[in-house]
């Protein structure tokens, strides 16, 4: 790894404008058949109610021009294929930033969940890409981090936890302290708070089913090395 690797220097993404560079950099991987995304699927995208912290409730127009911002910063491009006339959406965010298949994954889990461990990371992305352990997810979140600008940062670890969570700064710097709440971008209707504890509950849960699996990998590891040795 290079740690004197650079990336350009961007604006801070607004949070629709990382909800949808996140969702695209998503459905490249799960829905390549239904890839480049047009307007509706992207805003369908958005505000899905599985897999999205915060959960989002977005108009039509406020996508629009927030894919608008995304194509002149250069991290999406307009796609208007020959049997369509429905422009279509895609990102280029590997072109712009120099990013691998790993590091693709670990932002675009990231911008559409918020911070999380490395257990956690490796847990929601064996959709997006396939790391084969959880070193493998810490290399690439170090890589991260140690670009000009960094990508990425360690959290505080909270109290009780086992392990720190990590942060994309493409918005930014990170506001430790700052709930997760539901976004609704509509005339007249204000956020409202998001169902924190049973989030908190699940994400609980799948960084303790991730430890596990890693264990148990380590204890299937050793017992090869043993029947190969004496076997």
């Amino acid at each position: 790894m290079d740690e004197n690797h650079s990336t350009p220097q961007l604006p801070e993404l607004s949070d629709v404008q990382a909800r949808i560079l996140g969702c695209l950099m998503e459905k490249e991987s799960t829905t390549p058949e239904n890839y480049p995304l047009s307007l509706n699927a992207t805003v369908r995208a958005c505000n899905q109610k599985s897999n999205r912290n915060p959960v989002m409730e977005l108009e039509e127009v406020t996508v629009r021009h927030a894919l608008d911002r995304l194509t002149d910063l250069k991290l999406v491009r307009r796609v208007i294929s020959d049997d369509s006339r429905v422009t279509k959406f895609r990102h280029i965010v590997p072109e712009v930033m120099q990013f691998g298949p790993p590091e693709v994954a670990v932002i675009a889990i990231l911008l559409l969940r918020g911070p999380q461990t490395p257990g956690e990371i490796r847990n929601r992305t064996e959709r997006l890409h396939d790391f084969a352990s959880l070193p493998a997810v810490e290399a690439s979140l170090e890589d991260l981090s140690k670009r000009h600008p960094s990508m990425v940062v360690r959290l505080e670890r909270v109290p009780g936890a086992r392990e720190s969570r990590f942060a994309h700064l493409l918005g930014g710097p990170v506001d430790e302290e700052a709930p997760a709440v539901a976004v609704s971008i509509k005339p007249g209707i204000a956020p409202s708070p998001a169902p924190g504890i049973e989030e908190d509950r699940i994400t609980r849960l799948e960084s303790d089913v991730t430890e596990l699996r890693e264990q148990m990998e380590q204890l299937l590891k050793r017992f090869d090395d043993f029947t190969s040795q004496f076997g």
